[in-house]
């Protein structure tokens, strides 16, 4: 049966964009990576009603006025949580792709936006707060869940000259919902006191559309011959999202890969964590994930409103200027997928970690001489939108590329468990850190993240080779040598007594 269907297509192979392609792409991102951008800005418009909210129901409920501090602290509780929420999600991304599939999880996780999104939409009218907390930790798991595998299940379908490409797409969802969450919340549509639970609680549109319509495209092809070892559904799946083109070549290369692992169960974390054969791709994702999160882009998507005023931007302009930068975020976005098969990810990494602890620096100064200097004020709103548009470009979306482009088959869930948790771990730190690290350091706390930009910038020069245009089995050759491995280390497990299997992958008796 599979020979048939191979020999169905005979023509070249089919390396170019498709419309199946195409649409599985921006589907599987509008429906989960959309929704992390939005319900990363959403509560920035907000801000002050929530707290607001908080009050009220504290002086109804217990006849006590909390202070300003305390407040404070339950609003960055409830902007943090949402990290809380995406590291448990993402700490569950390894058991839900190798039982689920990468396309059956992203269907299965979107019950959760439903409840999350029920919540908030109702804490008001119910007059209880946790409700918004307990929503913002629900769609967070969502969120982590999501953020790994939609990166994952586009680059495992993607051909490898498209696979850069199709893994930005969904930080190009990311940067269109931040810009949705700033338009939504002005104070011209949604930005009104009675409208913040409805505002927080859109989430389930998208994930209606998404339901609808995602569970009829197939699943990932290396997902089903890798693990499944189910040749005719992979060429299925090979054929409608490339209809024209001979597989043979990919089709080979997934064999190539499931002989070297036909031994091999799915790596756990800690399996991961002591595999010397990956050692470097393991601190490789540390670094990185670490760094996207610590580069300061946290602060200013959770805090922006706050920094503008800081910065002396008067209060009615600050929502417009919020909301254009915005709209540098999804332009800033569509040039990054647009020029990394072209320039690669190794340029954009490096520029864009360079550029923005250059602008993290620029802050600093210019908010320390702005009151000598009142035109300072205008170069602090161009850094941060300098910040936001150097991590479009690069850093916001190549971490979750490479942390696909590293492993084989048997290691990526575990290494998307790893680069998720320390992902999301680091957002809570800033979502909960920054305004007590702003009020203790002024404007020099954008120096620390400068100096992080900076050091993973200098990693990215000397350690993270160039993955334009590899397969998995070729960049899993290029860190043979840094990890000390044999390429009959990294191509065979000798000490283990190996799976013979024919050309499509049956076993040979």
């Amino acid at each position: 049966m599979a020979e048939e269907l191979l020999l169905e297509n005979n023509g070249k192979p089919s390396a170019h964009l498709t419309k199946p392609l195409l649409a599985v792409a921006f589907l599987s991102s509008f429906g989960s990576s959309m929704l992390y951008g939005y319900n990363l800005a959403v509560v920035n418009s907000p801000s002050q009603y929530i707290k607001d909210f908080y009050n009220e129901t504290m002086v109804e409920q217990y006849d006590w006025i909390p202070g300003e501090e305390l407040l404070t602290v339950f609003y960055s509780l409830t902007v943090s949580i949402f990290a809380i929420g995406g590291m448990t999600g993402a700490l569950l991304v390894g058991r839900l792709v190798t039982k689920y599939g990468r396309k059956g999880t992203l269907v299965r996780a979107t019950v959760l936006v439903f409840i999350g999104g029920a919540l908030m939409g109702f804490s008001r009218r119910c007059r209880v707060p946790a409700m918004v907390i307990l929503g913002r930790f629900i769609t967070g798991v969502h969120s982590g869940i999501s953020l790994s595998v939609v990166p994952m299940y586009l680059g495992e379908i993607a051909p490898k000259n498209l696979r850069g490409f199709l893994s930005l797409v969904p930080s190009i969802h990311i940067c269109v919902g931040v810009f949705i969450a700033q338009v939504l919340g002005l104070s011209e549509l949604l930005g009104k006191e009675e409208y913040w639970p409805l505002l927080l609680s859109l989430v389930v549109f998208p994930t209606i559309i998404q339901l609808m319509l995602l569970p009829w495209f197939p699943e990932s092809p290396r997902y089903l011959l890798i693990e499944k070892g189910n040749i005719a559904a992979t060429i299925e799946a090979l054929k409608w999202y490339r209809p024209k083109g001979d597989f043979q070549a990919e089709v080979d290369e997934m064999q190539e890969e499931q002989r070297s692992l036909s031994s091999v169960q799915t790596v756990s974390v800690w399996g991961l964590l002591r595999d010397r054969c990956v050692r470097w791709q393991v601190i490789t994702i540390v670094v990185v994930n670490i760094g996207m999160q610590l580069s300061g882009i946290d602060a200013i998507w959770f805090y922006t409103n706050d920094i503008f005023k800081n910065a002396g931007i008067p209060e009615p302009h600050i929502q417009y200027t919020t909301v254009g930068t915005g709209a540098i975020e999804v332009i800033s976005g569509m040039l990054g997928c647009f020029t990394i098969e072209r320039l690669g990810r190794r340029p954009l990494m490096i520029g864009g970690f360079l550029f923005m602890g250059l602008c993290c620096s620029g802050i600093t100064v210019s908010v320390i001489l702005q009151a000598e200097l009142p035109f300072m004020r205008y170069i602090s709103v161009g850094c941060v939108v300098g910040i936001i548009a150097g991590f479009c470009i690069g850093p916001g979306g190549v971490p979750f590329l490479i942390t696909a482009e590293l492993f084989k088959q048997s290691h990526r869930p575990a290494a998307y468990t790893v680069a998720g948790c320390l992902n999301w771990l680091s957002n809570f730190t800033i979502g909960f850190v920054f305004p007590f690290l702003e009020d203790a350091t002024g404007p020099y706390c954008y120096l620390i993240f400068c100096v992080i930009c900076l050091g993973v910038a200098v990693y990215t020069i000397f350690v993270i080779p160039e993955t334009k245009n590899k397969t998995f089995m070729e960049i899993s050759q290029m860190f043979a040598a840094k990890n000390n491995i044999t390429e009959e280390e990294l191509t065979s497990n000798a000490h283990l007594k190996m799976a013979m299997m024919n050309g499509y992958g049956t076993l040979v008796e």
